[in-house]
């Protein structure tokens, strides 16, 4: 049996490893790629400001394409939804997972969730970093559901929680690639456990179900999108 649990250890420590040097070579090509789109942005500003200058400004109408169309001529800038419809359901080990449909459309405004923490849903085009980042401040719904598309688990607290709880668990997200932590107001439990599609509530962080929700559901089979990137999306 001990000779399992070893085994077992080893297998993921390995598969952590082989995350994080997937991550820094992601993270190299992202730089890279960064520097080449600020060139050709800074090019078609340039492009773009003669343009403008010539056009001139006689017509006195504003651009009705609003940021939050979506590519959809709505112009709507308000609250979207979600796209999710469903409920959860409790298993016997107090994980709570959605059973039915999660969307997963990108969109520029912000979205209105059934769930909070959300666990999946229409979210933006950027992802939170989650590469053992801990945030200090609330993050936007949007950006974290992005995150847990790539496989990640969210870790979230309320001011609630105890402060070495946040402690334990902040240095846990801090050592695992695919995770991310941060403060969230509005929740029902003072410390929560996010996946895309699963959701659990923790009494502390020496709860053994701490350890097995990142073992069931970081880069799980729940993943929309494995081993996608979870760096140089929103940086702190």
């Amino acid at each position: 049996m001990g000779s399992a649990n070893n085994s077992n250890s080893a297998a993921r420590k390995a598969r952590i490893e082989e995350m994080r040097r997937a991550e820094r070579s992601r993270a190299r090509r992202n730089r890279t790629l960064v520097i080449a789109a600020s060139v050709v942005v800074v090019a078609g500003l340039v492009v773009g400001g003669v343009v403008l200058a010539d056009s001139g400004s006689g017509s006195g109408k504003k651009d009705t394409a609003a940021s939050g169309d979506n590519g959809k001529g709505t112009g709507d800038v308000n609250s979207k939804s979600s796209g999710d419809s469903g409920h959860f359901t409790t298993g016997k080990d107090g994980v709570r997972t959605w059973k039915g449909t999660l969307a997963r459309t990108h969109v520029t405004t912000p979205v209105s969730y059934p769930m909070q923490p959300p666990v999946g849903g229409n979210h933006n085009p950027v992802w939170a970093d989650c590469n053992g980042d801990v945030y200090t401040q609330q993050l936007h719904d949007e950006n974290a559901v992005h995150s847990l598309e790539h496989g990640a688990v969210w870790v979230t607290y309320t001011p609630k929680a105890a402060k070495a709880d946040i402690e334990t668990l902040s240095a846990k997200v801090k050592k695992t690639p695919y995770s991310l932590m941060s403060p969230y107001e509005n929740q029902a439990a003072p410390l929560m456990l996010s996946a895309w599609g699963h959701q659990v509530a923790v009494k502390s962080a020496s709860d053994p179900e701490v350890n097995k929700f990142f073992a069931d559901f970081v880069q799980g089979p729940q993943t929309p999108e494995p081993g996608a990137s979870c760096t140089g999306g929103v940086m702190k």
